[in-house]
This record gives C-alpha cells, sequence and structure tokens, in this order.
C-alpha cells in the first residue's frame, strides 16, 4: 500500500517568500543595441583624425590673412587717433603694445611646454634603452636626468634624496631604472590616477543625466582635454593649449590605431556584474561604458607622459580604476 497521506495539503502562505510584480526583475530591452560609449567614440575619432595638407594651408592662410587685416587696421585705428586725440591715441598704442608683448610671453609659454614634453619623450626613450642594455652608464645618466626634471619639485624632496641615497648601491641598469621608478614614481602615479578617476566619474555623470544632442561629445572631449593636461603637470610636462591639444591627439590616435575605444559591455561586465546593463537606463548604460573608456584614456595618457616607462611597476588597471572611480556612482539594485 502507498504511504501518501490522503486528504488536502495546506500550505503555509505566511511562510512562503513574497512574490509580486514590484518584486519581478525588469525586462531587457532586446530592442535596443548594447551601450557603446559613442561619444567617447566620437571624441577619440574627432581628436585622432588629421586634418587633409589642403585644410591645413587653409586655416594657415586664413589665420595669417586675419592677423594682417586686425594688425593693419589696428594700427590706421590708432595713427588716425594720435591725429586726432594724441593723448587717447597714444594710450591705445600702448594698449596694443601691451597686447603684443602679453602675446609673445604666451608664445614663448608654447615653445617652452613643447620643449619639456619633448624632454619627457627623451628621458623615457633613454629609461627604455637603459632597462634593455647591460651598462651602468646610461641608466645613471638617466637618474641623473630625472632627479634634475624635478629638481623644482619640493613635494619631492624626500623621494629625491632617498633616491640619491641609494643609487651608488645599485650596479645593475634595469635595476637602478626600477629604484628611480620605485621612488619617484609611486606619489606621482597615485596623483595621476586620482584625476583620471574623478575625470571617468564626471564623463559618466553627464552622459547618464544631461540628454542633450552632443552635450556628452562636448563634456568627453573637454574632460579629456583636461584630464590628460593635468596628467601631464604632475609627471612633470607643463603643457600650454597647443600642447595639450597635442597631448591629447597623440593619446587618442594611439587608442583609435588599436581600436582600445570599440569596448561595450563585455569589458565592464566584469566589474558592474552581470546583466547589470539589463537593469540600467540606456543613457546610464552609456554613462558607465564613457567613464569606463576616459579611464582607458587616462592610463594611456600616464603611458605617455610617464618620463619612465613601466617596467617593474604594474600598468594601471583600467578595469580597476573604473571600479573606484564609479563606485556608489551607479548602483546595482
Amino acid at each position: 500500500m502507498s504511504d501518501t497521506p490522503k486528504g488536502p495539503i495546506l500550505i503555509d502562505l505566511d511562510s512562503a517568500p513574497e512574490q509580486g510584480p514590484d518584486l519581478a526583475p525588469p525586462v531587457p530591452d532586446l530592442s535596443q543595441p548594447p551601450a557603446q560609449g559613442r561619444a567617447m567614440q566620437a571624441a577619440a575619432t574627432l581628436a585622432a583624425r588629421r586634418p587633409s595638407r589642403l585644410v591645413r594651408w587653409f586655416w594657415g592662410l586664413l589665420v595669417g590673412f586675419i592677423v594682417a587685416v586686425v594688425s593693419i587696421a589696428a594700427w590706421d585705428f590708432a595713427m588716425g587717433l594720435v591725429d586726432r586725440q594724441p593723448v587717447l591715441g597714444w594710450a591705445v598704442m600702448a594698449l596694443g603694445a601691451a597686447l603684443l608683448l602679453v602675446a609673445f610671453l604666451m608664445i614663448i609659454r608654447e615653445l617652452a611646454a613643447f620643449s619639456r614634453l619633448a624632454r619627457i619623450d627623451r628621458l623615457q626613450h633613454a629609461a627604455r634603452e637603459a632597462t634593455q642594455g647591460s651598462e651602468l652608464a646610461p641608466a645613471r645618466a638617466v637618474v641623473k636626468d630625472l632627479r634634475a626634471l624635478y629638481a623644482a619639485r619640493a613635494d619631492l624632496d624626500w623621494n629625491r634624496d632617498r633616491l640619491a641615497e641609494r643609487t651608488g648601491d645599485v650596479f645593475d641598469a634595469p635595476a637602478l631604472i626600477a629604484l628611480a621608478e620605485a621612488e619617484l614614481m609611486t606619489p606621482l602615479d597615485a596623483r595621476s590616477l586620482r584625476e583620471v578617476e574623478a575625470a571617468a566619474r564626471q564623463v559618466a555623470t553627464v552622459t547618464a543625466l544631461v540628454p542633450l544632442a552632443m552635450a556628452d561629445v562636448v563634456a568627453a572631449l573637454t574632460s579629456n582635454i583636461r584630464m590628460i593636461r593635468r596628467v601631464a603637470e604632475i609627471y612633470g610636462g607643463r603643457s600650454g593649449m597647443l600642447g595639450s591639444w597635442r597631448l591629447l591627439r597623440a593619446v587618442m590616435t594611439h587608442l583609435v590605431a588599436t581600436g582600445a575605444v570599440a569596448m561595450g559591455d563585455d569589458m565592464i561586465g566584469s566589474f558592474v556584474g552581470g546583466g547589470v546593463m539589463a537593469k540600467l537606463s540606456r543613457r546610464f548604460g552609456e554613462g558607465v561604458v564613457n567613464g569606463a573608456l576616459t579611464a582607458r584614456v587616462g592610463v594611456a595618457a600616464m603611458e605617455v607622459c610617464r618620463p619612465l616607462p613601466f617596467t617593474k611597476r604594474t600598468r594601471p588597471s583600467v578595469t580597476a580604476t573604473v571600479k573606484r572611480a564609479l563606485t556608489g556612482l551607479f548602483t546595482k539594485d
């Protein structure tokens, strides 16, 4: 005989888990493509695009023509004013001379910025060659130039002194470069990563909350220019307006060439959780991807602006950087 009890089966509804439409998971919108970070891709393509020679000639001639017209008009205006009102005319001439002086100083600053960036490029190249070689003299020369580069940095006084004390105890070229990297680059890497995280957070927030067309592209481009400039300043390559644009183009060109800006849900799934794009809105998804792409641009900027290549120290992880930058910004609940 069967041991199955006869009679009605009672189910205790109080102990059953609560179910309701408000607790059901949202239905993913499969009609829309996954977030691709289009704002950052557009900004990267725009910054990396090199104009044709004809376009460069056009803008060069246009700027030269405008400068000539404005200069002649200003000169005629000032000389005519001198004839009619000598005191006022000479005052205008003095203002023009002051303006020219300031423009000349700005040009000098831009040239100095380009020179400093070129100095960092040469130092990075020399450090890479010294690391691959076995002679100690090139490595000592790199360390000497590196200390000279940061000679005016009061925040690195302790690091420079410590490096000077330990330099004489190292007789291997790669080890000496690694020592310089550990002593001088560690604090600068930490500051640069904070700038990268702040830029990634800003781009993600603007993309998610500002629905205006092209606003996310403009925000991504300006935030990345500011981030790259700050990273360059931290590593000692203070850049002006033209220098910042040059750095941006160098970084973006590298990323576009390697396909690093074509990053979608598969990359960010490791730090925002599987299927999280189905839980977030379309704008939030784009914000996360754009923030992740900004972090990738920031890490590439660190590699470009750093006077020493990453040898013993590990290159910063984009995933870990985005985790720290976007923690709490977009929740998974």
